[in-house]
């Protein structure tokens, strides 16, 4: 079968079966290796025809509310791959996590799947069908607004929840990162939640990589680089200002 009809027919799929269709999926159905389909599946998705997902896509023209999130999530989605698959090394079985809703932190779903026994929390809905596929853990949502720009719950109630909560270890995300360290998102709310996110959990590690570095539009800070006892980045950042970060926290970077 030819890439032009192979593609379209990959299209006509995701119309016809309105679901996440995944790369081995759709490998046996079209009858071509998984590598082919993750080549189609990088074209389909440079000329906005789908959107990539944790080993498959959907389809671009589906609900408005998740196909905005999930274009967040596709920017640097293999930067953001690698982080998510390093810091889920950081579990250890029987752990409680607490996972925010990040489009960076989304990526550590995907990669928890046999490391339990786990529980996790998180206030994403985003991340509920990943986390589904792995039967040894145990998925808790936290309560709250609906905020459809982030598909997440928000606001005071997520906070009253967390508040009863112990969390072994929390992977938090960031918009932007100052050079002096401090974390910022985009809302007070966000940012006020975050910080009790961060008040809850025994351990806590960053993800953000290299491009949110100084990224502008990012206004609320919730807290900085010291209130975190790991950040896991990818290669990129200016070594002298590496050097500085240094100074707050310990950094892994990540490869693609």
């Amino acid at each position: 079968m030819k890439t032009a009809r192979r593609q379209q027919e990959i299209l006509t799929r995701l119309k016809a079966m309105q679901t996440e269709l995944r790369v081995d999926d759709l490998a046996r159905m079209l009858g071509v290796s998984s590598l082919t389909i993750r080549r189609d599946l990088a074209e389909l998705a440079g000329n906005a025809s789908i959107i990539r997902t944790h080993g498959g896509c959907i389809a671009a023209g589906r609900a408005a509310l998740e196909t905005e999130y999930h274009q967040k999530v596709a920017q640097n989605f293999a930067l953001k791959q690698a982080i998510g698959g390093a810091a889920a090394a950081e579990v250890a079985p029987g752990q409680v996590l607490l996972i925010n809703d990040g489009s960076t932190t989304y990526h550590v779903a995907a990669h928890l799947e046999g490391r339990g026994p786990l529980t996790v929390y998180t206030n994403s809905l985003a991340m509920l069908t990943d986390l589904s596929r792995a039967r040894d853990v145990a998925v808790y949502i936290l309560g709250g607004r609906y905020n459809p720009d982030l598909y997440s719950l928000q606001g005071s109630l997520a906070e009253q929840v967390l508040d009863t909560l112990k969390i072994d270890l929390c992977f938090i995300g960031a918009d932007a990162i100052a050079l002096d360290g401090q974390c910022m998102v985009t809302t007070p709310e966000e940012a006020s939640l975050t910080r009790t996110m961060l008040r809850r959990a025994c351990r806590r590690v960053l993800l953000a990589d290299h491009t949110k570095v100084e990224a502008e539009g990012h206004g609320a800070a919730y807290g900085g680089l010291g209130d975190f006892h790991l950040w896991i980045t990818t290669p990129g950042i200016d070594p002298g200002k590496l050097d500085t970060f240094r100074r707050f926290v310990t950094i892994k970077e990540a490869t693609t």
